[in-house]
C-alpha cells in the first residue's frame, strides 16, 4: 500500500533553486529519504528501493549531499546484510 504526501510551497521556492516542478518534487523525495537514512530511521537498502536505484548508487549519492554513509547503526545494518547474503 502506498500513501501520498502533499506539501504546499511557494512557486518561488522551486524557481529560486532553478528547478522545474517535477525536478523539485524529485529533489524533495531524495532529500527526505537521505535525511531519514542519516537519522538512522531507514536503511540504505530501503532508501535505494524507494528511489528505484541500486543500494551502491544510493550510497554514492550521499556524497553529493555531504552525508556520510557511516552512522551509529551501521554495524547492525552490516550484520543484517551479511546474514541475509
Amino acid at each position: 500500500m502506498e500513501h501520498l504526501i502533499s506539501i504546499n510551497y511557494p512557486e518561488s521556492l522551486a524557481f529560486s533553486l532553478k528547478m522545474g516542478d517535477q525536478e523539485f518534487k524529485n529533489e524533495m523525495k531524495i532529500i527526505s529519504l537521505i535525511k531519514l537514512y542519516e537519522l538512522g530511521k531507514i536503511s540504505s537498502g530501503l532508501a535505494a528501493k524507494l528511489l528505484d536505484m541500486k543500494r551502491v548508487d544510493f550510497l554514492e549519492l550521499l556524497e553529493k549531499y555531504n552525508v556520510s554513509y557511516f552512522f551509529q547503526g551501521l554495524e547492525n545494518e552490516l550484520e543484517s546484510d551479511f546474514s541475509n547474503a
